[in-house]
């Protein structure tokens, strides 16, 4: 601890006397630093403590109860890992086919989700939306978790020998996906329209939903 002794005048003209007394920790840190300073941390600290945060914004999309994080704390680190998880997957339909070497897939799957979380944004911004532009894309972005998944599990049935039973199969589990997302997004952007304008915004949303979940079910071996 360290005191330092002040004088002043008060308002009858006399001097006034004191100790201030300034608690000093053990490295002797200057008043106004900052307690914690990303620019000094470990890149490996770094990494973990940003795939912690994807990771549990990951677990608010399954279970969308919590509304604040992915708005508060948005990035796009999820979102971008989800579209190129999935722009790798289905480039790998066309593997076979000699004509076409998955690049149109590829580059499809990006123009869906960026473009389409952009123009889905617009529309929601346009409507009176209260809500920063990053942070309907973070959001719109995480909530193809549950199509992701839909499309893992397909790709695990495209494995077996495809049949008409099969084929249904791959078609409920993509519309769970969607259902889902579609339902996770609005939890999280709902509050955001006016109440006379949410159907407006649910529209877009289950629209762009619904084009990729499609690309998930007419994804195929052949």
């Amino acid at each position: 601890m360290d005191s330092t002794k002040l004088e002043m005048f008060d308002d009858v003209g006399g001097y006034v006397e004191g100790e201030m007394t300034v608690p000093q920790n053990q490295n002797t840190a200057k008043i106004g630093d900052p307690e914690f300073n990303t620019l000094d941390e470990p890149i490996r600290d770094t990494i973990i403590r940003d795939l912690k945060a994807v990771g549990i914004k990951f677990a608010h999309v399954l279970f969308p109860k919590e509304k604040k994080t992915l708005l508060k704390e948005w990035d796009l680190w999820g979102p971008l890992l989800l579209c190129t998880f999935m722009a790798m997957v289905l480039q790998g339909s066309s593997a076979a086919d000699d004509s076409n070497d998955g690049g149109p897939e590829f580059a499809q799957v990006f123009v869906i989700v960026w473009i389409g979380a952009m123009i889905v944004t617009l529309n929601s911004k346009l409507l009176g939306g209260n809500i920063s532009f990053f942070q309907s894309v973070c959001v719109l972005g995480y909530c193809l978790l549950p199509t992701t998944i839909s499309l893992i599990i397909c790709r695990v049935i495209l494995l077996a020998k495809q049949t008409y039973p099969l084929f249904f199969l791959r078609f409920a589990i993509s519309m769970v996906g969607f259902l889902w997302a579609t339902y996770a997004s609005m939890i999280f952007l709902g509050d955001s329209q006016k109440p006379g304008r949410k159907l407006l915004a649910v529209y877009p949303i289950g629209l762009f939903y619904f084009i990729i979940s499609w690309l998930v079910i007419s994804h195929t071996n052949t």
